[in-house]
């Protein structure tokens, strides 16, 4: 049995946490929580599990895998630590690595210690075929991001546009991964991802919108090359209680983790 670790525990520590003590996450048990204040006495969290505000308790578990579920801050603080702790270390907050000496050093990071990187598709699909495609050669890839106004609150979007009154979509953003993911470090974080698994986040193209039109959090990517074309949408229901994101993220995670105890693994 695997010994997970979880930094976070907002929306989507919460959901991932809740996914593993349901078994729907393989033959793994979580450990520890690692949050920023202590929880309030309402919060309930899993049993039998250490839930601190300490980092050193947090990375003394002997965890094989932690889990980064606290956005781009968390990671680039405890990024680094969680591999040379012994830990594999699944990233949620990919946005983060849009900063190429951050990168590097985690990279390096995970090297030196003999330990994996784990980015999930998280809310996007098709990224095994781009990680395959970029095999050969792969011309071209455009990433169009749509979602409703209320995922927008409380980021650069506002100050572009009205959210309370915007009646069609509108773009508010159009060029490169590399900026998509620093502007947008909560809601573009697909951006990211699949710049790692094709051509660079210089070469990925991005397009944003607001979207009153839409309902769900939506992502178009069009990719071209000599492996073919592929175009594929996902549209994923926001979390009610965060709509920048989705259940669909946790539930990648714990896709991850069931494919790292079980002896099928199926679309990697």
């Amino acid at each position: 049995m695997l010994k997970v670790g979880i930094i976070g525990y907002g929306t989507l520590g919460k959901s991932i946490s809740e996914l593993i003590e349901s078994r729907q996450a393989g033959n793994v048990a979580l450990e520890a929580i690692l949050v920023r204040t202590r929880l309030d006495p309402l919060d309930t969290s899993p049993d039998q599990c250490t839930v601190t505000t300490n980092e050193e308790i947090f990375f003394n578990q002997d965890l094989d895998i932690i889990i980064e579920a606290a956005g781009h801050h968390a990671l680039q603080l405890y990024g680094e630590k969680a591999l040379s702790s012994g830990s594999n270390l699944v990233i949620l907050s990919v946005g983060a690595l849009a900063n190429i000496d951050f990168y590097e050093s985690l990279q390096a990071a995970a090297t030196k210690f003999n330990k994996q990187m784990i980015i999930p598709s998280a809310a996007i699909a098709g990224l095994d075929r781009i990680a395959a495609g970029v095999l050969g050669v792969i011309d071209e890839i455009t990433l169009i991001t749509r979602k409703p106004p209320k995922s927008w609150y409380g980021t650069i979007a506002e100050e572009k546009v009205d959210l309370e009154t915007i009646k069609e979509p509108y773009c508010i953003f159009d060029g490169n991964a590399r900026n998509a993911a620093t502007l947008f470090p909560q809601n573009v974080n697909v951006s990211a991802a699949l710049s790692l698994a094709g051509i660079g986040f210089e070469k990925t193209k991005v397009q944003v919108y607001v979207d009153p039109t839409i309902q769900m959090n939506t992502h178009t990517i069009v990719a071209k090359g000599y492996f073919g074309q592929l175009e594929t949408t996902i549209q994923n229901n926001p979390f009610q209680e965060n709509p920048k994101s989705s259940p669909i993220v946790a539930m990648s995670v714990a896709k991850v983790l069931k494919n790292l105890t079980t002896s099928v693994v199926i679309g990697v």
